[in-house]
């Protein structure tokens, strides 16, 4: 049985899974390797990726 880590920082995945050009899915806005990589990354981590989405989400109305 496994243990969910308290104050684990969810994925912000929402199955729209679909790369563009520039590796960035356009459902969520983390790269292919940030997706990859995301159930391995420490909170600390996983908040600075979640920085860079919103970052990347308001360019993508620019």
């Amino acid at each position: 049985m496994s243990e969910q880590v308290e104050n684990e920082i969810s994925s912000p995945c929402v199955s729209i899974c679909a790369l563009n050009a520039d590796d960035v899915c356009v459902g969520c806005y983390r790269t292919g390797d940030e997706i990859t990589r995301w159930w391995g990354m420490e909170n600390a981590e996983k908040q600075q990726i979640l920085d860079k989405v919103k970052e990347r989400e308001t360019q993508s109305y620019i």
